[in-house]
């Protein structure tokens, strides 16, 4: 894959995947604007956070983690990419369904097991209930993504990056639907949460059997092949593992402050923006791309990969974290407070994402960073970076409550992200400069910060001046755009002007990715 090609894919993967951030935007609005910040808003964070939180174990972050290297250099040396595909297909969806089943039985322990604070509370049944309901969305979701990995393999990115749109899609149209109806929204809405899985699901495998890979359930085979993949995604299925820890940690701490679990959500909706946008996008891109190169022993390209890859991406990502750590109180006011949700919760929430703005960079750069060590099947070295970050952030988390209250858990997420990134730069040494930015990154990250930093001060400067319509209803979303608008023109602006980046870069890569 050449490097435009490498840009334009994550390009597409960006566009799809902000069109389902701002859908995920409307979602998140209309939930807190239905059910507020309370009881049934926090049994909905418990019950979608199951399934995902297991989807992440098994499907993107440890199967796919394995899978997609090992699929790619199949596909590089023509060795029965299909019928590989095919039979990590079926051995992942036997251990699903026999999950799915032991979930509904173990529900009410694994909702303790989220948040033991709801014990004896509303939420406990609650999340119980709405727990049984959504919990089937993992089968359906975690095969939509080794299907979404079979493709972006392919260079395919457009219909594994637009099968998140269909989930919110869905979600917002039963909801508002519900509403019109005078129905149950929150039962509505978490009824919808498998049907959505089924339809993504058939998006990605319509979308790969029109590439040549239309995967089968067959009867499962322990074979060398699947009992190699097994041995590398159990590695990245423990560090699927830790991550995991780290959010049940923070929840935890959260579920015994009032409101703290619906906070600490939205300020993640909101900070998951940006690095949805970028970091994800690169990563799908970077790790098929990085496995085939090395495949074929292009290091120089590899390297000039990977640098690209952290030069556009922490181009967009470090004036957003700015950003977040700037203007949270407007972008969360405009953004969710509306109906249940009032100015004290946006307050709260403000809080958490200035917080999490902190460490949005760190989030992006791990996606940049694993890669390197996935495309050598190499999952050993990030689960035991990652049961360090999870020993501090569970440090953090708990141990800065008495002071920090129900923001621990943010401070440690963020403490615990930049730790990560510098146990992975470390590590990555050993792979020599393949691993290394080149001379253009380290010319222009300087300036990139540079031009972030200019755009932060006439932000914290706008805001103030735009203070009034900000707060105005029905006016505060032009204020916003404005805001954000102001943002962009000064940031691109300072950028080209300070040799940051060249718009013409951005410009080309797009309209390749737009073909």
């Amino acid at each position: 894959m050449k490097p435009i090609r490498l840009m334009s894919g994550f390009f597409t993967v960006g566009v799809w995947t902000l069109a389902s951030r701002v859908l995920g935007f409307v979602r998140d609005a209309m939930i807190l604007a239905f059910l507020g910040t309370g009881p049934l808003y926090e049994a909905y964070v418990v019950a979608f956070r199951l399934p995902n939180m297991f989807r992440r174990f098994f499907a993107e972050g440890a199967f796919n983690m394995a899978f997609v290297p090992m699929f790619s250099k199949k596909l590089e040396s023509d060795d029965a990419p299909r019928e590989f595909a095919e039979q990590a297909f079926s051995g992942l969806a036997s251990v699903l369904i026999v999950l799915t089943l032991v979930a509904q039985v173990a529900m009410p322990w694994l909702v303790y097991g989220l948040a033991s604070g709801f014990a004896g509370q509303d939420q406990f049944d609650l999340s119980v209930e709405f727990g049984r309901i959504a919990f089937p969305y993992i089968l359906f979701i975690s095969l939509a993504a080794l299907l979404s990995g079979v493709l972006n393999a392919t260079g395919r990115f457009a219909a594994a990056a637009a099968a998140p749109v269909l989930l919110n899609v869905i979600l917002v149209t039963a909801m508002a639907i519900a509403a019109m109806m005078g129905k149950d929204v929150a039962r509505a809405l978490i009824w919808m949460i498998p049907l959505a899985g089924v339809a993504q699901l058939a998006l990605v495998w319509f979308a790969a059997k029109r590439a040549g890979f239309p995967l089968y359930l067959r009867r499962p085979r322990w074979t060398p092949e699947m009992a190699r993949l097994v041995a590398i995604a159990v590695p990245a299925a423990l560090a699927g593992g830790v991550v995991q820890v780290n959010l049940l940690v923070g929840q935890q701490v959260a579920s015994y402050f009032d409101k703290a679990v619906g906070w600490l959500y939205a300020a993640d909706r909101l900070y998951q923006l940006p690095l949805g946008v970028v970091g994800i996008a690169i990563g799908v891109v970077l790790l098929p791309d990085l496995s085939r190169r090395l495949a074929a022993d292009d290091h120089h390209g590899a390297r000039n990969a990977f640098s690209r890859a952290g030069e556009v991406s922490l181009a967009l990502t470090i004036p957003s974290a700015v950003a977040l750590i700037v203007i949270p109180v407007p972008l969360v006011s405009v953004l969710f407070e509306r109906g249940q949700l009032v100015h004290s919760d946006s307050l709260a929430i403000a809080q958490a994402v200035a917080i999490y703005g902190l460490g949005l960079p760190s989030f992006v750069l791990q996606k940049i960073l694993q890669p390197l060590f996935f495309a050598r099947e190499d999952t050993r070295s990030p689960f035991r970076y990652a049961l360090v970050a999870m020993v501090v952030n569970a440090f953090v988390a708990v141990g800065l409550t008495p002071v920090l209250g129900w923001l621990a858990p943010a401070v440690a997420t963020t403490l615990a992200g930049w730790i990560m990134v510098a146990l992975l730069v470390r590590g990555g040494r050993a792979f020599g400069d393949v691993a290394r930015f080149d001379a253009r990154f380290w010319g222009r990250i300087w300036r990139i910060v540079a031009a972030a930093l200019i755009m932060g001060v006439v932000l914290f400067a706008a805001q103030y001046a735009l203070a009034d319509v900000l707060r105005t209803s029905g006016v505060r979303y032009l204020a916003l755009a404005a805001l954000v608008a102001i943002g962009i023109v000064v940031y691109f602006g300072a950028g080209q002007v300070i040799g940051a980046f060249r718009l013409a870069e951005f410009k080309q890569a797009v309209r390749r990715g737009s073909r």
